[in-house]
Parts: C-alpha cells; structure tokens; sequence
C-alpha cells in the first residue's frame, strides 16, 4: 500500500473510532524517518489505548504490521510505526505538550479532519 494511502486508511480507523482532531501531516522533505504523521486524539487514557489497539488490528487484517510500537501500556499517548507512516495517538494534555503539528508544519503540508458529530 502506497505511504499516503495507508495514512488516509489510519485516519478513517480512528475517526471510525471516535478519535478527534485527526491530522495528516506530510513530512517526507523534511525527514527521512517517514513520509507521513497521523495524529489523533482520544478523551482518555482507556480511549487512546483502544483507538492504537484498533489501528493495529485493522492494519493487520490488512497484512500490515507496525514495525514498533511505543507507549501503549501508559496510554497517555502511542506510537504505531509502519516505516512511511507513523500513527501518534495522545490524550489531549499530552498532544498539547508534544504538539507535534507545530513542529512539522510548513504551511501547506497537514490536512485536518473534523468531527462530525
């Protein structure tokens, strides 16, 4: 699977699982570590290890597999890497301290999701 369209496959997992303020942040010139960030956010700890828990098991059912994954026990945030792509999943206190956009943006590479509800 293309690195994009396995960003845009995290990003509806998790929007399909309630996460929000879900972004897509392209950073393949500016680093070679990835091509892509999806970060989202979940309103608990119990919700951001639920949220990291099923975009591993949809991408498995996929035949994609994280190459490493950090942070799941604490569950204040996590990180899912599929090589090209890698998933941040934060409560809110700790995506407001990491703030990872902030630090990656170049002014016309993050698409953002809304909720819906």
């Amino acid at each position: 699977m293309e690195s994009y369209e396995l960003a845009k496959t995290a990003r509806k997992v998790l929007s399909d699982k309630k996460a929000h303020d879900i972004v897509i942040v392209d950073v393949h010139e500016q680093t070679t570590l990835c091509n892509y960030f999806v970060i989202a956010s979940g309103k608990s700890t119990t919700q951001v290890r639920a949220l990291s828990e099923h975009v591993e098991e949809e991408l498995k059912k996929q035949g994609i597999s994280p190459a490493r994954t950090e942070g799941l026990r604490e569950g204040s945030w996590s990180v899912l890497d599929y090589g090209d792509v890698v998933v941040h999943v934060f409560d809110e206190e700790s995506r407001l301290f990491y703030y990872l956009e902030r630090l990656w943006d170049s002014g016309r590479n993050i698409e953002h999701y809304f909720d819906k509800d």
